[in-house]
């Protein structure tokens, strides 16, 4: 799978997160900071939920000191469904039943151990369609729509 991975900075649980994404063998497209910008975080997350949306990745991975920032601006991004994750079972529930599709973590809170378990826990799972969440998922589709128009 092709990952984009951005921060707004590079920490040991940054380089951790491309080792690991690396171990388990996806592909992963670096921004911000990891990639030698000096973006911020409103901009990292942008760019990478941008990739996500027109297909360029598979699914994006984004950190920030508390991962509410990115998580936010990524959200803006139509058709974005990013979800802030500090543990495991976050995540799980983030693709089972949300079909999430940018994974965001904290910098501050984030162990490595606990971001391997999410992360493991975010690939491991995927959305399975069924009416209610089918229904959900339609409703937000409908939101985007509502307040964002198509380029022309």
């Amino acid at each position: 799978m092709k990952i984009a991975l951005g921060s707004d900075e590079k920490t040991i649980l940054t380089e951790f997160i491309i080792d690991k994404l690396a171990a388990d063998g996806h592909e992963v497209v670096l921004y911000g900071p990891l990639s030698g910008s000096d973006a911020y975080w409103p901009v990292v997350a942008r760019d990478v939920a941008e990739a996500v949306a027109k297909g360029q990745v598979d699914e994006g991975v984004l950190l920030c000191w508390t991962g509410t920032g990115v998580s936010l601006a990524a959200n803006k991004v139509p058709g974005i469904r990013a979800a802030l994750c500090a543990d495991a079972q976050t995540a799980r529930g983030a693709r089972l039943w949300n079909n999430a599709n940018v994974l965001c973590l904290s910098l501050r809170l984030t162990s490595q151990v606990v971001a391997g378990e999410i992360l493991d826990a975010w690939f491991e799972t995927s959305y399975e369609p069924n009416p209610e969440d089918d229904r959900c998922l339609a409703q937000i589709e409908a939101l985007e729509s509502d307040y964002f128009q198509p380029e022309k």
